[in-house]
Order: C-alpha cells, then sequence, then structure tokens
C-alpha cells in the first residue's frame, strides 16, 4: 500500500528516510527535533551544523546514523500566523522539497510527521490536507511507500466541517437502516396479511351462484414444471468476473494501468497478480480502491465490487463513509483513508 497512517513513534520507523520538523538553524530544538537527534545520537547534529541555516519551505538530508533509516530528511516548516504570510505554499514546499531528496537518493520508503503543527502552531486540519494533497499527486508519478506517522489520535484531525459532516451522514443512515430492520419486515408483514385477507374475502365472494348454493370449484390447467437448470447451464449463465470487469472498464477510460493503482493506493505487483489471474479474489477494500480510482457512481460501485461478493451496507460505518465520499464525488483514496483511520475503520488499498 503505497500511503499508509500508522501510530508510532517517528524514530522507531524502519525506512529509507525519515523526515525531521526541524529547526531552521543547526541546533536542536523540540518535539520530533529533539526525538530525533536523541535517538540518531550527537552525530546527527553536527552533521546538520555542516549544512548551516536551512530557509523556511526548504529541505536538506544527511544520514541518519543510529536511526532504522538509511537519511534524515530536515524539513523546516513555517511558524503560522494566522495564514496570510504564505504559510500554506511554505509548507506545501517543505512536503513536496523532502519527497525529491528521497527520490533523488533513491528512497523507496519515507515516513513524515504533520510537519509545522506542534511548536510551530500550524493547524492540524489544514496541515493534514496539504500533506494529503502532496503525498497524492507525488504517488501518481512515483513508486514509493509513503507513510504519515501520529503519535496519538489527538496528533492530527480532520477538519472540523468534514468530520462532523460525516458523522451526521453515518448518524442518519445507521438510523434508516435501522428503522428498516426493525419495522421494515413487519410492516410489510402486516400490509400482506391485509392484502391476502382481501382477495380471499373477494374470492369467496365471486364463488357463490345466484342461488346462494356454491359452485363447482373451477378446474385450474396444471402447469407444467420447468425443468432444472443443470450446474453446467448455470455457470454458462454466469456474469463477467470482479478481473474480466475491471479491466473491460479501465480499458473502457483510455487510462494507463499504473494510472489506475496509483490513484487505488495500490503497488504495481498487487496490480499484476489481478490483472495477471482472471479468478483473482481482492479484498474488499482493494475492490473498493479501484472503483474508487475508476470514479465509479455508487451503483456502479456495487456492481464491481458485487463481481468479487461484496456490497455497500448501511449498518457498516466503513461502507457510509466510502458512500458519502462517493455521493460527493470525492475520489481521492489518500483523502478517504484519512476519514477512516479517524473513525477506526480499515484503509482502503490492503
Amino acid at each position: 500500500m503505497p500511503f499508509e497512517i500508522v501510530r508510532n513513534d517517528i524514530t522507531n520507523m524502519c525506512v529509507d528516510a525519515i523526515v525531521n520538523s526541524a529547526n531552521p538553524r543547526p541546533v536542536v530544538g523540540l518535539g520530533t527535533d529533539s526525538s530525533i537527534h536523541e535517538k540518531a545520537g550527537p552525530e546527527l547534529l553536527a552533521a546538520r551544523q555542516k549544512i548551516g541555516p536551512i530557509p523556511m519551505g526548504q529541505a536538506a538530508i544527511t544520514p541518519a546514523f543510529r536511526l532504522h533509516a538509511k537519511y534524515v530528511i530536515h524539513a523546516v516548516g513555517p511558524v503560522w500566523d494566522g495564514g496570510s504570510y504564505g504559510e500554506e505554499k511554505l509548507l506545501r514546499s517543505c512536503y513536496d522539497q523532502s519527497l525529491k531528496l528521497a527520490l533523488e537518493h533513491g528512497c523507496k520508503s519515507i515516513a513524515f510527521p504533520l510537519i509545522a503543527t506542534n511548536n510551530y502552531g500550524f493547524p492540524k486540519d489544514k496541515a493534514l490536507q496539504i500533506a494529503v494533497a502532496a503525498f497524492s499527486e507525488f504517488l501518481l508519478e512515483h513508486e514509493m511507500l509513503i507513510y504519515l506517522v501520529v503519535f496519538d489520535r489527538s496528533a492530527y484531525r480532520l477538519s472540523e466541517k468534514l468530520f462532523h459532516s460525516i458523522a451526521s451522514y453515518i448518524d442518519d443512515h445507521y438510523v434508516q437502516s435501522w428503522e428498516e430492520t426493525t419495522y421494515g419486515v413487519e410492516k410489510e408483514s402486516r400490509r400482506y396479511s391485509t392484502r391476502r385477507r382481501r382477495d380471499r374475502d373477494l374470492f369467496r365472494k365471486n364463488s357463490v351462484c345466484e342461488d346462494a348454493a356454491p359452485c363447482a370449484p373451477m378446474a385450474m390447467p396444471i402447469e407444467a414444471k420447468p425443468k432444472p437448470a443443470s450446474l453446467t447451464d448455470l455457470l454458462s449463465q454466469a456474469d463477467a468476473g470482479f478481473t474480466e470487469t475491471l479491466l473491460k472498464l479501465i480499458d473502457k477510460t483510455g487510462k494507463k494501468d499504473s494510472e489506475i493503482y496509483k490513484k487505488a493506493n495500490l503497488s504495481k505487483q498487487h496490480f499484476s497478480k489481478i490483472r495477471n489471474n482472471p479468478d483473482y479474489k481482492p479484498t474488499k477494500q482493494t475492490a473498493i480502491a479501484l472503483a474508487l480510482a475508476l470514479e465509479l457512481d455508487l451503483e456502479q460501485t456495487k456492481d464491481l465490487i458485487g463481481r468479487a461478493g461484496y456490497a455497500l451496507s448501511n449498518s457498516s460505518k466503513f461502507d457510509l463513509i466510502i458512500r458519502y465520499f462517493i455521493e460527493q464525488k470525492n475520489y481521492n483514496v489518500v483523502e478517504i483513508n484519512i476519514a477512516l483511520y479517524e473513525f477506526d475503520q480499515s484503509l482502503l488499498g490492503t
């Protein structure tokens, strides 16, 4: 899975590059900066001092020394001052420059904190949106495992507006699902019983002759029972499977496989398994991720994942979050994974 959110101490990550939310001067700062220097040892500060000051919005790379990584990328985020001084642009530059350095040094994996959100006061919801945008655009063009490392749930947050919109959507549809489950069958059963009594009374009325004597029952034609279909017949009538349907949909878009599997947060190796196996059974998260990458509407999504044996239910938070984003025409799998993580759900692309 090219993008993943993990709850961990970033100094424990085993990756090619760890990004440090660094001080612009070659000194050890607070928070993430302090933790990384402590774990890496004094050699890291010496390497950082050789670089000298780093301008805000820029990044520099050093060896990682005692960390479980090859490199530390020192990214200097902006201090939040109300948002009128180019802070968002500078923060985006931190992510872009860090990813560029990792690419230039042959890194296959990289771990990011949420840069500039602690001591520098950058609002966490805005910082998260900037990180998501940077990761999404980068992964459309390049192959790399990107980890967003959070120490605890309070370390980041969706925008309050988006969080409450999703929560309200879940609540509304949970209520609807509960009412249908609790009352729907019972109401339908009452309607059916009433209709049966009405039909029975009508039949009795029409079955009485003018002299009030019962009429002879009408002879009903005996219909021949249809011959049961053989297993071979049933199998020959089966719909196209998941892989066949998926590949036809990709061909219909005119896009390359790589465009689809990258948007779906899948690796090249994972997608190759799907393409080369007509009977491949994806996980539900993979099937939905591919539907999102194809930007299918709700009914098309249900059809595609149904060919893998899955459905969307109003009694599942995961399913409702997926429905919410499809109805909003938001197909960004990285952003959707952030929302799924916020609600303690499995991530897409697994």
